[in-house]
């Protein structure tokens, strides 16, 4: 546990040189709000790909590969909690995390889906997600093979972040 947490801490603050405004020396936004720019977003989902891949490969696991559709069905989700105005797994329609990745046309299997209302970063999040067994499972389960991420932004800054993991595996299932 300890080398999980030290090789994500280096990778932490490795990345979050990369990311937008300053970065205190604990890698988190340091107070500031955290601004995504509209360039951002594939530098974005591959620092999280990366980061995601890191704490896989220090746990066993294959390194996921990010899907478009996997992609489309979190940006759908990440805007619509924001409108709901809620963190929650259930669309304002009622749909659930294994409606939005069918609706998209994603032919595997959904493993899991981590949602977050924040005003922190992407790296944040994931390792606020990692401290908890629920989320990290979503994030280190066997069964994913594919990663979809994305984010909507509000104007006061707050983030809806959302990270859906699947599996082009037949047999695979929730987690």
């Amino acid at each position: 546990m300890i080398r999980l947490i030290s090789i994500f801490m280096a990778l932490g603050l490795t990345l979050a040189a990369c990311g937008q405004g300053p970065v205190a020396s604990d890698g988190s936004s340091g107070g500031q709000i955290y601004r995504i720019s509209r360039g951002d977003t594939g530098k974005i989902q591959f620092r999280m790909l990366d980061s995601v891949n890191a704490l896989r490969s220090a746990s066993g696991q294959a390194p996921l590969e990010l899907d478009p559709k996997l992609n489309a069905a979190a940006a759908t989700h990440a805007r619509d909690m924001s409108i709901q105005n809620r963190p929650w797994h259930f669309g304002s329609d009622g749909s659930s995390p294994i409606d939005r990745v069918q609706r998209v046309g994603y032919a595997g299997k959904l493993v899991g889906e981590n949602i977050s209302e924040t005003y922190e970063s992407e790296l944040e999040t994931l390792a606020a997600w990692m401290e908890k067994p629920d989320t990290r499972r979503v994030i280190l389960s066997p069964d994913a093979t594919q990663m979809g991420f994305s984010w909507f932004q509000e104007s006061n800054g707050k983030i809806w972040w959302t990270l859906v993991t699947g599996s082009s595996t037949l047999g695979a299932g929730p987690v």
